[in-house]
């Protein structure tokens, strides 16, 4: 059960948990697949049993961080019914996104995984190649690479990647900063398909984020990804195949894209 709730809070972040390429600083990115006001939800499986819910939202007012224009984004999971009472989770997630550069500006978390608790706010300077982290009462500063991203930035710098010009089998890599460390995301593009989902069927990109080996996932591509194969590039499904079973992650609702998914 103890490596269960570990998968399922993993599953919760996968709304966030994508990055891809470093480029250039004082980068420009035009976007044309998300803007203010989008609201995506999932639920989470295991089996038949309703496991957990995530909801990812970008405000509908512009916030300026660093005297930088921002789109504020919160990213929450919580666990439902008998998980719940198992293994209580009460996650939120938010970042402060460059609207120019698609880079975070600001970082914050608040975890409550039944008795664990941890705040932390990572405000970013890329003049200075620098983010500062706060826990409590502790600030500590590290260096950071150009266009650094954080867990929650990285993805939303996906949905605006031109994936016509990614080769299938692909991997991809990021810097991102994460709990006072550097580390590359690498993820495979598997190619095109298409999925079956509760609106309808919906042509996909197949992503396999790439995981190191362990006791609780079922090998390097243990998590597999379907994204919309559309100008928003929204996450649609997720699995996750462990040594005991496998855990699902679907859309439950989406609301104010910059245009209507195609379903057929």
């Amino acid at each position: 059960m103890k490596r269960l709730k570990i998968t399922i809070i993993a599953v919760l972040s996968l709304a966030g948990l994508l990055a891809f390429k470093q480029f250039e600083p004082n980068r420009v990115i035009v976007n044309k697949s998300f803007s203010f006001g989008e609201r995506v939800e999932y639920r989470v499986h295991y089996g038949f049993i309703n496991a957990a819910e995530a909801k990812v939202e970008i405000a509908r007012n512009l916030s300026v961080v660093n005297n930088k224009p921002c789109f504020k984004i919160n990213v929450t999971g919580r666990t439902l019914g008998a998980f719940d009472l198992i293994s209580r989770v009460r996650d939120n997630w938010r970042s402060y996104v460059d609207t120019v550069t698609i880079v975070p500006q600001m970082f914050y978390r608040n975890i409550q995984e039944n008795r664990y608790r941890k705040e932390e706010t990572v405000v970013f300077n890329h003049d200075k190649d620098q983010a500062v982290s706060t826990i409590k009462d502790e600030t500590k500063s590290y260096k950071i690479p150009d266009n650094i991203h954080d867990i929650i930035s990285g993805y939303f710098y996906l949905r605006t990647l031109n994936f016509e010009k990614i080769a299938e089998g692909e991997v991809i890599e990021v810097p991102t900063f994460f709990d006072g460390e550097i580390y590359k995301l690498r993820i495979r593009y598997v190619g095109k398909d298409v999925i079956k989902t509760k609106f309808g069927k919906i042509k996909v990109l197949r992503l396999n984020p790439l995981i190191p080996d362990n006791k609780l996932f079922k090998g390097e591509g243990a998590v597999k990804l379907w994204v919309s194969d559309d100008i928003n590039r929204i996450p649609l499904k997720a699995e996750v195949e462990l040594a005991i079973g496998s855990l699902e992650m679907d859309i439950k609702s989406v609301k104010n894209l910059r245009k209507e998914l195609e379903w057929y």
